[in-house]
């Protein structure tokens, strides 16, 4: 199959299968950044230098496949459409700032889109497993099997005292970022979340929007991460951004109930207007969808 199917595919296959907690807790991402020894960072290289790297990662990777989790296919960003490039971002698989990089810089994804591995985006690797629902360490776990399978192929550059090295300094260590996506419609509507994102953000945590740093919040759901990568584990730094967001869901149901009980007819409204648009609106955009999306999944 053409790597078309990516972008014809809605929904990516992960997405339809079910999580813990999945009624909150959207998905759940391990995303590892890492760089070559032989060759200049992307964000200072120059182009011949990216090509280089470029064709050494693609040739090396491209068509393998990893356990039973499907070949990698490779999506160059040069030979898509813009509108195709905007699907594979909202469908996660990419970031913005890989669609900027227009030559020499791809994606390698697997079957079920469970996998990507961007290639030449602000590191020369950015290996991203996503998962449905609350599974950071199911994530984290597949994480470190790609990583050391990639390891393999590649002579990483590590530094014995800093770790991994990156070209922004806020990865450098691990290089690792763990998140979750939340949807947390009742704390907002009860005015409650504020709260809670100001004790986030103690925790060395924060909170983005859905298309991760520089995006709007929209639909009441929130992309939470680590901020700190440097001088902990992965372990770590996955088991205090797990921590945290067992509150939140426990806090979202306590406020999900309470707001069935006392503010019945206010969230059928909510409900019956966000159908009415969907239902009968002839212009609807992404935005405006996100706003008039039922409240309660």
């Amino acid at each position: 199959m053409s790597y078309q199917k990516f972008i014809d595919r809605a929904i990516s296959p992960w997405m339809q299968q079910e999580g813990p907690n999945d009624d909150i807790v959207l998905s759940s991402r391990i995303r590892l950044a890492r760089n070559l020894t032989d060759f200049a960072f992307p964000a200072v290289a120059a182009e011949e230098e990216k090509k280089r790297a470029f064709h050494y990662i693609s040739s090396r990777i491209q068509n393998e496949s990893y356990h039973s989790l499907g070949t990698f296919e490779l999506l160059r960003m040069d030979e898509l459409e813009p509108v195709d490039k905007q699907v594979l971002v909202e469908k996660h698989l990419i970031s913005p700032y890989l669609v900027q990089q227009s030559h020499d810089a791809a994606v390698l994804i697997n079957e079920s889109e469970s996998i990507s591995i961007m290639v030449n985006e602000e590191d020369h690797l950015r290996v991203q497993c996503l998962f449905p629902g609350f599974q950071l360490n199911e994530a984290l776990t597949l994480a470190n099997g790609v990583d050391d399978w990639l390891e393999e192929k590649f002579d990483y550059a590590f530094d014995e005292k800093r770790g991994y090295l990156t070209s922004c300094p806020t990865n450098v260590g691990t290089g690792l970022r763990a998140s979750v996506m939340v949807h947390l419609p009742a704390l907002v509507l009860t005015g409650r979340f504020n709260r809670f994102a100001t004790a986030i953000n103690q925790f060395g945590l924060v909170i983005r929007g859905i298309y991760g740093e520089g995006s709007e919040f929209l639909g009441n759901i929130f992309q939470i991460s680590n901020q700190i990568t440097l001088g902990k584990s992965e372990a770590d730094i996955a088991g205090d951004l797990r921590a945290v967001v067992m509150q939140l869901i426990q806090q979202e149901a306590v406020a999900r109930r309470d707001l069935m009980g006392t503010s019945r007819i206010l969230l059928e409204d909510k409900l019956w207007r966000s159908f009415g648009t969907l239902a009968f609106g002839r212009v609807v955009d992404s935005k405006e969808a996100e706003h008039v999306f039922p409240t309660f999944v």
